[in-house]
């Protein structure tokens, strides 16, 4: 059931060249396996590890670990976010498991801010192939931290009544995250690092393009820049329709975007506006097609992503949307992986220098 006829992975360089703009390869790099996990699956479990066990990854992955709010790990007690004396909360909804309602607690947590020094950082055992373009990953960047502090109606609130106080965060924040990607490059020879960062909404973006430019764009573009020092590409994934930074993103020398979500940007206006200039990590649709759709479904949706975002230049990635849940079908991921090497071989095969 398994037994693969896939082509090869590609290598570091040829990913580079597709992130690049520097020509296609004979498909789009394939990134599914960044959002499947097969842990989830219970009494199917063994068959989803068969399955991604045969299937391409064209990057390695690498998801350090960075500090939990209120829980610390055993070898290093004080590497987590909240200050001792300040507990978790019970029984509500994430967005409302906050750190610190008030800045004065805020500055007792920069005090005592965890360490960019853990040992812990790269997961232990992980040694990733040197040969394949590594990807470090991380979630929670600005706006996500942030809320993930405050809650999210005060974080939301912030901008506009505490001003100072959020560049103060944000700027605590760079510096910190700044000194994880020298260990990122120094400990796994990362390629790239991936930040996540939800500032879209189903409908829009969450902010005015003031606040982004006023608050999120310059610390961005300062990470973004410490990642060129370092030889390394910067990726954001942000949810929900973010259209409206685009342009500044591309500016500031963002590498790689994900995931173009699917009934909130436009596929064909964003390929057509910005996909000369930046590399569009187009992620397959986990709200309707995986869940629900049929195989057909899938195929069709492969297809489509296919005819809308290659170039010949490159700066298209496929992954999916998000992180898989309990109600994906099997049957639909390997229509998903085997649509996208059958599909693209007959398409890319016209561009010119590829090895069909």
């Amino acid at each position: 059931m398994f037994e693969s006829v896939k082509r090869r992975e590609f290598t570091k360089e040829e990913i580079r060249q597709v992130i690049e703009g520097r020509g296609a390869l004979s498909r789009p790099p394939m990134l599914y396996d960044m959002w499947i996990y097969p842990q989830i699956y219970g009494k199917r479990r063994k068959a989803f590890e068969e399955f991604m066990d045969a299937s391409i990854k064209d990057t390695e992955l690498i998801d350090v670990v960075l500090p939990d709010n209120f829980t610390a790990p055993e070898d290093a007690p004080d590497y987590k976010w909240a200050p001792e004396h300040i507990k978790e909360r019970k029984g509500v909804g994430i967005d409302e498991n906050y750190i610190a309602e008030d800045w004065d607690v805020m500055e007792e947590m920069y005090d005592s801010f965890p360490t960019t020094e853990y040992p812990g950082l790269i997961p232990p055992g992980k040694k990733p192939d040197r040969n394949k373009y590594v990807v470090v990953r991380w979630c929670f960047c600005f706006f996500e931290r942030m809320w993930s502090f405050r809650g999210m109606e005060t974080a939301l609130t912030d901008f506009y009544l505490y001003p100072d106080e959020v560049h103060r965060l944000f700027r605590k924040l760079t510096d910190y995250y700044m000194r994880i990607m020298e260990r990122v490059k120094e400990e796994a020879g990362a390629d790239a690092v991936f930040v996540t960062d939800d500032i879209g909404t189903q409908n829009g973006p969450f902010f005015s393009l003031d606040i982004f430019r006023e608050f999120f764009k310059p610390y961005y573009r300062q990470l973004i820049d410490k990642a060129h020092s370092l030889g390394m590409h910067f990726w954001l994934h942000s949810c929900g329709n973010i259209e409206l930074y685009m342009e500044d993103f591309i500016e500031i020398g963002l590498d790689v975007i994900h995931p173009i979500q699917k009934y909130t940007m436009n596929y064909k206006e964003i390929a057509e506006k910005y996909g000369d200039r930046i590399c569009l990590l187009v992620g397959f649709d986990v709200q309707q097609t995986i869940p629900f759709g049929t195989v057909e479904d899938v195929r069709r949706e492969v297809r489509e992503l296919i005819d809308i975002f290659s170039r010949p230049d490159g700066r298209f990635m496929l992954t999916m949307g998000n992180g898989s849940t309990t109600d994906w079908k099997l049957e639909s991921l390997e229509a998903l992986y085997d649509e996208t090497e059958e599909y693209s071989y007959g398409l890319y095969k016209n561009y010119s220098g590829n090895d069909a």
